[in-house]
């Protein structure tokens, strides 16, 4: 194998954001157009997408921030703290907290390197493929551990494992890489318990967790660095929450891609100034779209909420593609996190709200919920109701067993609590040889062609009068 090939995934998109980090804000079209001229057409393919000028100044702000993020991991490391390795949906700025640590998000990593990388992560899955992993493990981690475990890839210094219950198959290879290359592993899980005893038990494993870090970390819990980091992440919510608020106007000001920006902020610098930046800015370019009454299609046609995650390996003929025809992306399964201001007033209240946040994290709070067909769904009609959609659409990962064994009773019952149909798919979410993306494009617009303009044109039958006798 060469050299070439060896080289891992987190060192390659490192130094590919190192380069985006240095262009100037302002960069015009001719600019764009001679940086793309010289990009391999993996990486140029998704840098078109992010550069059009309605996106412009949020992807810049996006990549940016995780240019900081991967330059302050290799910082971490080379003063001599301590790097953790985090699934997605354990809340980062409970490492952020902590001055001897830094947190890199596994999922996070693969996500990049499918959109950023020539062979789109492809070689790294293979790798994982290669020692024995079996193929129906989720891309979106063995795509970056694969890197890890085959390649001179960046090393973690410990692993937390937040997924046992709510997504077992990225919790067994967290748990095998930490095996395998012999760091710790500190493992916080989620109770299936939703009453107050199972949040009693969750809170004790959080201060178990925290006492564990600190021990690991030869570092205390500092409660004005705590504080600190809580208010940036205060402010992420206060954010978070005014995005929400944007997709309910129509036609929604809110790009499509704009749906992956807001959780990528929150797997990785959410409670940092970067991450409070680049919130801003998504809401500030949405706020001109919405005042100056900007959107890229003739009209709205659809507005969709994606149930579950997205499909990130060809984001011009997904998210933009879906804009320009008229498809609104509300959202997916990964922005219902729902986050709540912390208390900020003592260190037992800051602990108790880092707790709350993990235990709202995407996955935690529906798939491991008590009832994850309940759960799920709860959430999916509270979304479609506040956020108007007019239809839903399940992406189902292979990997995602447990979500296949509830897709039809959330469709048959999101039609009776909402009248909203939802469109069933397959494909892998990171990877373009499960479905290719024509044949995604053709089922949505079927689907909306077929069914879901219908159903807007369908004129409702008046509803009879008790007593009113029926016509003859």
């Amino acid at each position: 194998m060469s050299e070439y090939k060896q080289a891992g995934l987190f060192d390659r998109v490192a130094s590919l954001l190192d380069v985006v980090s240095l262009i100037p804000d302002d960069i015009s079209d001719e600019e764009v157009e001679g940086l793309l001229s010289l990009l391999p057409p993996d990486t140029g393919h998704t840098m078109q997408a992010l550069f059009i000028p309605r996106l412009r100044a949020a992807s810049l702000a996006f990549l940016k921030m995780v240019s900081k993020w991967l330059f302050a991991a290799r910082g971490a490391a080379r003063e001599g703290r301590k790097v953790i390795l985090l699934p997605f949906n354990f809340p980062p700025e409970i490492v952020h907290v902590f001055g001897n640590s830094f947190p890199i998000t596994s999922e996070v990593l693969s996500t990049l390197g499918v959109v950023a990388l020539e062979g789109q992560g492809e070689r790294y899955w293979d790798m994982a493929m290669g020692l024995g992993l079996p193929d129906h493990m989720c891309s979106a981690n063995t795509i970056e551990l694969g890197s890890i475990l085959g390649s001179d890839d960046f090393k973690p210094h410990a692993v937390i494992s937040g997924a046992p219950g709510g997504c077992d198959v990225n919790a067994k290879i967290h748990e095998f890489v930490a095996h395998y290359l012999d760091i710790p592993q500190f493992i916080l899980e989620k109770p299936t318990d939703d009453s107050e005893r199972g949040r009693d038990l969750f809170n004790k494993y959080m201060r178990g967790l925290m006492r564990t870090l600190e021990e690991f970390l030869g570092e205390e819990l500092d409660e004005d660095r705590f504080r600190m980091v809580m208010e940036k992440a205060n402010r992420c919510t206060e954010l978070y929450h005014e995005l929400w608020d944007l997709h309910k106007a129509t036609p929604c000001p809110v790009p499509n891609l704009f749906s992956l920006f807001l959780y990528g902020t929150r797997f990785t610098m959410w409670g940092t100034d970067e991450g409070v930046r680049t919130l801003q800015t998504m809401v500030d370019v949405a706020r001109e779209r919405l005042k100056e009454k900007s959107y890229p299609a003739e009209e709205e046609v659809a507005r969709t909420l994606w149930v579950y995650t997205s499909y990130y390996y060809d984001f011009t003929n997904f998210f933009n593609w879906m804009e320009e025809k008229g498809y609104t992306h509300l959202g997916d399964g990964l922005d219902c996190f729902f986050p709540q201001p912390v208390d900020t007033s003592s260190m037992e209240s800051m602990i108790e709200g880092v707790t709350e946040a993990a235990w709202n994290m995407p996955m935690n709070r529906q798939v491991g919920g008590e009832s994850m067909s309940i759960s799920w769904l709860e959430d999916i009609v509270y979304a479609c109701q506040d956020l108007k959609a007019d239809c839903a659409i399940f992406c189902g990962h292979h990997a995602c067993k447990q979500t296949w064994s509830v897709a039809s009773i959330l469709r048959t019952e999101l039609m009776k609590r909402t009248g909203v149909p939802l469109l069933i798919l397959q494909g892998d979410s990171w990877m373009k040889q499960m479905t290719p993306m024509s044949v995604i494009q053709r089922d949505i617009d079927e689907f909306i062609t077929n069914v879901v303009a219908r159903k807007g044109k369908r004129k409702r039958r008046p509803r009879r009068r008790e007593g009113q006798e029926q016509d003859a």
